[in-house]
């Protein structure tokens, strides 16, 4: 492929089609998405790790191609995607409909389009003259959690694999991401004492309990708007702490026994989440002694949900200068949106996000991504094989 083409080639096209139309939502398995990339791969004679879940429905999958040289670069995309249920469509989620220079469906921007501009030019990173391998590091089960991802690293670092650096390909627009906020989830359950609405004194209202939990989750809410130090990089400059969920009650002459609410912080790579969770804690605690008092058993439960780290790389990263490079970007920017990239930063990897489409777009109805934004994606691909050294 010439560099200085601006069309997307007809096979990285022809694989993104034909991975929107697998219908990886994360209830489902990606095993029909992963056993293809495994067999085009052995086709070019790559051969592939995968490490499943528990059930073993799903898989990710990790390859390196030029094996022998001396370290390498992480290309790292995740299989799964956001349900569309209720969602209205113009088109059918996985019918990778083209059209108008878009490429349509669910996944298509949220992100299997970089994995399949990825796997077509498979074949130039394996002839490709760089001192460096490419890794391919492909992940389930990043929408709910960043599970699989955890199982990846470990079992690359059982097999002695050692990268020098990680792009990740979420849709950045083509512009290299250096830092995103962490998404840390809970589950609060709260157990009361029921009794007739008329004999208050002799129960412990779990939805009212559970109201003094969320009151003071608002109260750090808006601490932090009011005197976290700022980061102006992102759309929200300070950490923010919301409940999504909440749930009690089965009549209106019932005090309610039971209550569940679920909540996130979505924290600065420069604030401490962990900290957060613990005033959550330390509060409910200090709730309990008078529930108690009334009903024994009555208290509050917490289960995490996911715990996604922040991240922060940084400009001067030979990852970052090398995506600048083959990107043309102008400069750097910072995403609102979690990714795995905080996971492979912790593991030691310099890491940057990358990759083709908008944010705007994924998780949207009649989702896209266009068909320049993947010849922009292609042509990187072309000088990360072409590249002779990191930076």
């Amino acid at each position: 492929m010439d560099l200085t083409q601006n069309t997307v080639s007809p096979r990285a096209l022809e694989l993104a089609q034909t991975f929107v139309r697998m219908n990886t939502v994360s209830a489902n398995s990606n095993l029909e998405l992963i056993h293809f990339i495994r067999d085009e791969l052995a086709r070019v004679g790559v051969k592939s790790r995968l490490t499943y879940d528990a059930g073993r429905t799903k898989a990710n999958l990790f390859a390196t191609l030029g094996e022998g040289k001396p370290a390498g670069v992480i290309l790292s995309g995740h299989t799964d995607t956001v349900p569309w249920d209720g969602q209205e469509w113009s088109t059918g989620p996985t019918d990778a409909v083209v059209r108008d220079g878009k490429l349509f469906g669910r996944g298509s921007a949220d992100m299997k389009s970089f994995i399949a501009v990825a796997l077509a030019n498979a074949e130039r990173f394996l002839n490709s003259p760089s001192p460096f391998a490419v890794h391919f590091a492909f992940s389930y089960d990043e929408e709910v959690g960043c599970f699989g991802v955890r199982d990846l690293i470990a079992d690359m670092r059982d097999a002695g694999v050692s990268p020098l650096a990680c792009i990740i390909g979420e849709p950045t627009s083509m512009v290299p991401a250096i830092a995103h906020k962490g998404v840390y989830r809970y589950h609060c359950c709260v157990r009361g004492k029921e009794a007739h609405s008329s004999l208050t004194p002799q129960s412990v209202n779990a939805i009212e309990m559970a109201a003094r939990l969320v009151g003071k989750l608002r109260d750090m809410a808006e601490g932090f708007e009011r005197s976290e130090p700022r980061y102006e990089g992102f759309d929200v400059p300070f950490s923010t702490a919301s409940v999504g969920q909440f749930h009690g009650g089965i009549a209106d002459n019932v005090v309610p026994r039971d209550a569940f609410f679920r909540y996130e912080f979505r924290n600065l790579p420069t604030a401490d989440a962990h900290a957060m969770q613990q005033e959550m804690l330390a509060h409910a605690r200090a709730l309990e002694p008078a529930m108690k008092r009334v009903a024994p058993d009555a208290g509050f439960s917490f289960e995490p949900i996911c715990e996604i780290p922040s991240f922060m790389g940084s400009a001067d990263d030979d990852v970052t200068r090398l995506a600048l490079r083959l990107s043309g970007a102008a400069g750097t920017t910072e995403v609102a949106f979690g990714t795995e990239a905080g996971l492979f930063k912790a593991s030691g990897i310099k890491t940057v996000v990358c990759g083709p489409g908008s944010i705007n777009q994924a998780h949207q109805p009649d989702e896209f991504v266009s068909l320049d934004q993947l010849a922009k994606c292609e042509q990187f691909m072309a000088g990360l094989a072409a590249s002779r050294e990191i930076g």
